[in-house]
């Protein structure tokens, strides 16, 4: 029996260890055989390792578990498909969302990390550095400028965002204000969504930050945004941008994942600042003026 044949009989939904995700199981299944006997140590490792757990992992820790090294490890989930062990981790991530509640997710990543500051800094830092990272390498920079170029001729920007995605939006619609330009930001579902899109019109732009999955929210926002001729740009991971592409004027990647340490914003909010960088760049003298205003009325006030 080869490894591949060992692997697929080991793995059957009867003993599948709980929380493995079907997508690496099917990549490990399909490529084991490819991969060097180390590296077929950390897939089988990977395969049967709770979510929960895996989530959490650092590259050295995996290498130590398995008795190989961080080196391995990382060309492991390249092998696999991925681009590397961020995004393994983020597949991961994803499907915890789906199966476990909030508040279990929560003890789990208490569990993981335990009260070790030292490891917590280490964890965080990493994580954030990764979707930095990740978000940067898939960036096009023609994306960008198009992105640039609609917010800084936008009579109005409307930056939508919930949850953990409202920090983005909210950011933007900040600082966009800040340089003279109209924003505002929604954060409405439901009914109340309603009332928010009213105001939307054709030279308006829609920036839509989104977490890794859809809000039934959004179908209608993109239906309405198209009929009065917004423009509209979303901020979030690449499976939703294929999904609404037809309906996008343009899309860019922030990496991001439910169940970590670093919080989800991390690069949008990076995103957000190159952004609105791009903007200031375009409407200079405005943007001056505007912080020169804001200047003042803080002196003001804090004389009061």
């Amino acid at each position: 029996m080869t490894d591949k044949s060992r692997l697929e009989a080991n793995t059957s939904d009867e003993d599948e260890p709980e929380g493995t995700a079907d997508d690496l199981r099917a990549r490990v299944q399909e490529r084991l055989d490819g991969l060097s006997r180390a590296e077929q140590k950390v897939a089988r490792y990977l395969l049967n390792m709770p979510q929960e757990q895996l989530v959490f992992a650092t590259a050295e820790e995996l290498g130590q578990h398995t008795g190989t090294s961080d080196a391995t490890v990382v060309r492991t989930a390249r092998k696999l498909g991925y681009s590397g062990l961020p995004e393994l981790k983020r597949e991961a991530g994803r499907a915890l969302v789906t199966t476990v509640a909030p508040a279990t997710r929560l003890e789990q990543r208490l569990a993981s990390i335990g009260p070790d500051l030292e490891r917590a800094m280490a964890t965080v830092f990493t994580e954030a550095r990764d979707e930095l990272e990740n978000t940067l390498a898939a960036l096009k920079l023609e994306d960008v400028r198009t992105a640039v170029s609609l917010l800084s001729h936008a009579r109005e920007v409307m930056a939508f965002g919930v949850g953990g995605s409202e920090l983005g939006a909210r950011h933007l619609a900040l600082r966009l204000n800040r340089l003279g330009r109209r924003a505002r930001f929604v954060g409405g579902t439901g009914f109340r969504l309603a009332d928010d899109l009213l105001p939307l019109g054709r030279d308006d732009v829609v920036v839509i930050y989104l977490p890794g999955r859809a809000l039934p929210e959004l179908q209608v926002l993109l239906d309405h945004a198209q009929v009065v001729g917004a423009r509209r740009i979303l901020i979030s991971e690449r499976r939703l941008a294929k999904q609404f592409a037809p309906q996008l004027d343009v899309s860019l990647y922030a990496a991001g994942g439910a169940g970590r340490v670093a919080a989800e914003s991390t690069s949008a909010l990076t995103l957000t600042d190159l952004l609105v960088h791009g903007v200031a760049t375009l409407h200079e003298t405005q943007a001056v003026e505007t912080r020169n205003t804001l200047t003042t009325l803080r002196e003001r006030l804090l004389r009061k």
